[in-house]
């Protein structure tokens, strides 16, 4: 079953935010992890339902970053900067990442750009959820586990969808957080978002595959339960097989990278418009993603 809506999914798990984005409390005997920082826009939403839910934000210990992407970071910084005790982890490559200037900087106008095209530009104003130098924290990678007191998330290094992607899986409640690398539960289906490497994700999916999952937790269109949930890892490798050959036919037919992005991101705006990322945007995305299949395909 497909939940977009916020509250509480389990003991001490929660979804917070939007259909579009959102995060996810985990809570330990030790205090609270976030996991996963949203789009910057629901950082209103987040705290409005945190009051509704009785949660409160100061027993929040820790934040896991799953991988750099502006729209898995937005709330990260407001948080940090009203709670500095916080301990925020990620991947040696999204630290790496997110000490870059550039990368800084495209974060920050890229969640201005999809505010506003959710209509929520406002929501921004006058907060503090800009990426600056000021935030750093903690490495995590595979076979690392983070404590959280009687509650461990086990991180599993699983690349593709980035190449700083991390997925942590919890026993206990067997929750998978796999962020955009088990793919996007978008509508009925999965989107397979293999942004800078088709094998390794698929690869990384295999690798997620023999993990028995009740829970879902992705970073968008919220999270996913039951018989679902213990068959999305396995959608996600049909679609994904599915999309690359979409995406190769287009490109042979194109010839060319930027022709054949153009194409791609004009087909999927016209079966999905609704979709939360702008099309100049998810144009670069497809435009990344053929650069592999061309390497690939070439090699």
């Amino acid at each position: 079953m497909r939940h977009r809506t916020a509250g509480k999914i389990t003991d001490n798990l929660w979804y917070l935010g939007r259909e579009e984005s959102g995060v996810y409390l985990l809570e330990g005997k030790d205090g609270s992890i976030m996991i996963n920082g949203g789009l910057a826009h629901i950082l209103p939403d987040v705290r409005k339902q945190m009051k509704e839910f009785a949660i409160n934000p100061a027993k929040i210990t820790k934040i896991l970053i799953l991988h750099s992407h502006f729209d898995h970071i937005g709330v990260i910084p407001w948080f940090k900067r009203n709670w500095p005790a916080i301990e925020v982890y990620g991947s040696a490559e999204t630290w790496r990442i997110l000490q870059m200037q550039k990368a800084i900087d495209i974060a920050n106008q890229f969640s201005k750009i999809v505010a506003d095209k959710m209509g929520l530009g406002a929501a921004l104003q006058g907060v503090d959820f800009a990426w600056r130098d000021d935030i750093q924290g903690k490495t995590v990678g595979e076979g690392d586990r983070i404590d959280l007191g009687g509650t461990t998330l086990n991180i599993l290094y699983t690349p593709g969808h980035t190449n700083c992607s991390i997925t942590a899986y919890e026993p206990d409640r067997k929750a998978l957080f796999a962020s955009d690398g088990g793919g996007i539960p978008y509508r009925e289906g999965s989107f397979a978002s293999a942004n800078t490497n088709f094998t390794q994700y698929m690869e990384s999916l295999e690798k997620m595959k023999p993990l028995v999952v009740d829970c879902l937790c992705a970073d968008h269109y919220g999270y996913v339960t039951g018989a679902d949930a213990r068959g999305f890892i396995d959608l996600t490798l049909r679609e994904g097989k599915k999309l690359r050959a979409l995406m190769e036919g287009i490109l042979k037919e194109k010839g060319n990278v930027d022709d054949a992005a153009k194409a791609m991101n004009v087909l999927f705006y016209e079966e999905c418009p609704d979709y939360f990322i702008s099309a100049d945007i998810l144009e670069g995305v497809f435009r990344q993603m053929m650069k592999y299949l061309e390497k690939s395909m070439q090699s």
